[in-house]
Parts: C-alpha cells; sequence; structure tokens
C-alpha cells in the first residue's frame, strides 16, 4: 500500500499538536523570543517526533505477519486512541492549567527538553506500529512527521509568545480530531475495498 502524501502530512499535523502545545507554553513562559529558541524547540521536537515512529516500525516488524488479518482495526484503534487521548488531555488541562514559567535556561534546558521531547512523542510510536501493520513508507513517513513537527515546534514558540493561552486547547483537539479521523478512514477503506 503506498499512503499518499497528504494523508502522511495530516498525521504528522495530528502527532505534531502535543509539541505544538508545549511550543505555545513555552512561548508563552519567556519574556522575550529569540530564533535560536524557535530553532533548538524545532529541532528538539522535530528530531524526537522522527525518531519514535522509526523505533516503533522496527519493533513491531517482527510480528507483522502475526497479525495482518486485524492490522487495519489496530491501526484504528490505536490512532483513535491517540486522538481521543489528546482531546481529554486538552480539556483537563484548561481546567487545571496554571502555568510557572522559569528563566530561559530553564525553559529551554536539555533535561527539560529531553523529557518533553520524549512526553510529546509518544503518539508518534505508536503511529509507527501503525505504519508497520499497514505497510506504510517508513522513511518518506518519518521525514514529513520531523518536518512537520519541527514547523509546528519553531513557530509555536513564537505564537505562544504573542497571543497567549487562547489557542492551547483548539491545538490539541484539532490534533486528536484529525487522529481519530485517519484511523476511521483506514478502517473504512478495509472493510469496504
Amino acid at each position: 500500500m503506498n499512503l499518499p502524501f497528504i494523508e502522511i502530512f495530516l498525521i504528522g499535523i495530528g502527532v505534531s499538536m502535543d509539541a505544538f502545545a508545549v511550543s505555545i507554553g513555552k512561548g508563552l513562559c519567556l519574556k522575550e523570543v529569540h530564533w535560536k529558541d524557535c530553532l533548538k524547540v524545532g529541532l528538539w521536537f522535530g528530531l524526537f517526533q522522527a525518531l519514535m515512529p522509526l523505533i516503533g516500525y522496527y519493533a513491531s516488524i517482527s510480528f507483522t505477519s502475526l497479525v495482518q488479518e486485524i492490522d487495519h482495526w489496530i491501526a484504528f484503534v490505536m490512532l483513535g486512541l491517540i486522538g481521543g487521548n489528546m482531546i481529554k488531555e486538552s480539556l483537563q488541562a484548561q481546567k487545571e492549567e496554571e502555568q510557572v514559567c522559569k528563566t530561559r535556561r530553564e525553559e529551554l534546558a536539555f533535561k527539560t527538553m529531553l523529557l518533553l521531547a520524549i512526553a510529546t512523542s509518544i503518539d508518534a510510536l505508536a503511529c509507527g506500529v501503525s505504519f508497520a501493520f499497514l505497510d506504510y513508507p517508513i522513511f518518506e513517513s518519518i521525514a514529513i512527521i520531523g518536518l512537520t513537527t519541527f514547523f509546528f515546534s519553531f513557530w509555536g514558540i513564537r505564537l505562544g509568545h504573542r497571543i497567549g493561552t487562547r489557542m492551547h486547547k483548539g491545538v490539541e483537539i484539532f490534533g486528536g480530531i484529525v487522529l481519530i479521523s485517519i484511523g476511521a478512514k483506514i478502517l473504512l477503506e478495509h472493510l469496504l475495498g
């Protein structure tokens, strides 16, 4: 199966929304945002969002043949759960959220960025598992996902700095809806095709 560019791009948008939301949050906390801050955040999130699907893909490729009969259901459930969880977390975060800002050095420190990059890319790991089951082109997929996340994260920190918290909730909900829609499309194509 050859996955069209637009579908990979939509998956990239969906999985990048956590990183985008975190980037907006980082932008809110910084008194001023320099281009090197944008580059740093974009690279952290973009690289991890590209690395995680690759790990998921190769980790699951060994047992793909065992589950080929239900691969479309696995993709549907995984993307649905990831998307649903993104929406749920976004709604909960809005009720509880009170962000405490730190200095630029603390906000963009290695340990902080590493933990955030891992946390925001777990859903991309699950997408990599789905890619293996559905035989999607992994290197094309991770390049698009990584570049899409880089773009959103790079501009997210600037956007957060400029416009505030109004977008945070909507961004994650949009990402969740995109992932759920793609999962439903995969399932329907398989069942009806």
